[in-house]
């Protein structure tokens, strides 16, 4: 959060295949990632699951972290970088064959390395559309900038050099030749280009499909659309409390009302801002007369009878309240 002088917590969340939080935990802001994958790890044993395959980012392929994953016949799932420059990285995206197409904005192929592992490289068609549209914007900034920087001395070069150097997306297209002078670079975008719309798995199970490796990783999504209703819905932060118990319950507090969330969603078949904008359509209006006074529900439409339905909860009474008048 880039807030050093506020204390931090660091939030894990157990999400099952179609996105439901079964777990939370909460630890301190400074605990290091490998230290939060060896306790769940182990407290996960007590719920005598037969067979866990971890799916972790790419900030966490480490040869230690895949060691201790593998440990009780474990298996992993894991982001690698393309960009790392590594051999097996290089090996994967040097390899040829066809994709095969696992969804409209998926498609997969199984790549051999002669590694322990094994290699699926992921390409996603709009996603290298929007990679493609995004280099070019970078690539026109860049010329724009470097544009008649032959004139200039060497010193003021040097000075539009640093400049550029603190964005990142424009310093990956320059080149400084060996006179000092500054060029967009060629290689570089050529080299780019190879990776529009793909990323790189890990996997050391051998049984699974190159499809299933590839869908098991997607389930990132659904923890990191988690994290966001978490955060932004739900509120989780900034956390109003300063003992530690109150701040796991504000948390534990959180994961559950995101449990309710998902089990409507998936129930129902339809997003949290469909349902809540649906149901918050039912009013009450309160009605005085003569006989005295009474609240009585709007009429129900077919999108809340539906809702109702598909949830199990009975709709409300028609008619809430009723108050005789006095004499």
């Amino acid at each position: 959060d880039h807030r050093d002088d506020l204390p931090q917590v660091v939030v894990g969340m157990a999400v099952t295949r179609t996105g439901i939080p079964v777990r939370v935990w909460c630890w301190p802001g400074n605990t290091g990632d490998s230290a939060l994958i060896r306790q769940v790890k182990t407290e996960m044993r007590e719920w005598s699951l037969a067979r866990i395959v971890w799916v972790a980012d790419r900030g966490f392929a480490s040869a230690e972290n895949r060691r201790f994953l593998q440990q009780g016949a474990g298996g992993y799932i894991l982001g690698e970088k393309l960009r790392a420059g590594t051999a097996e990285a290089d090996a994967a995206l040097a390899r040829q064959g066809r994709y095969a197409t696992v969804a409209d904005n998926l498609q997969v192929k199984e790549v051999n390395i002669g590694a322990d592992d094994r290699f699926v490289i992921c390409f996603n068609p709009e996603a290298a559309e929007r990679d493609a549209a995004v280099r070019e914007r970078l690539i026109a900034q860049l010329t724009d900038k470097i544009d008649g920087s032959d004139k200039l001395n060497a010193t003021k070069r040097a000075e539009l050099r640093g400049v550029i150097s603190t964005k990142p997306g424009l310093n990956r297209y320059l080149r400084v030749t060996p006179k000092g002078l500054l060029r967009v670079d060629a290689a570089a975008i050529k080299a780019e280009q190879r990776l529009d719309g793909k990323y790189l798995l890990r996997c050391s199970d051998p049984k699974l499909s190159a499809e299933d490796i590839a869908l098991g990783y997607k389930q990132l999504l659904e923890i990191e659309r988690g994290w966001r209703d978490m955060k932004t819905t739900l509120d989780l932060r900034p956390v109003y409390h300063r003992r530690e118990d109150r701040i796991r319950a504000h948390i534990l507090l959180c994961w559950l009302a995101l449990l309710l969330i998902r089990v409507a969603e998936t129930t129902t078949g339809h997003t949290w801002a469909k349902i809540r904008t649906d149901v918050e359509r039912l009013h009450i209006g309160v009605f005085t007369g003569p006989a005295g006074t009474f609240c009585q529900r709007t009429e129900l439409s077919q999108p809340q009878k539906a809702l109702f339905a598909k949830l199990k909860v009975a709709e409300p009474p028609r008619v809430i309240e009723a108050i005789p008048a006095t004499a």
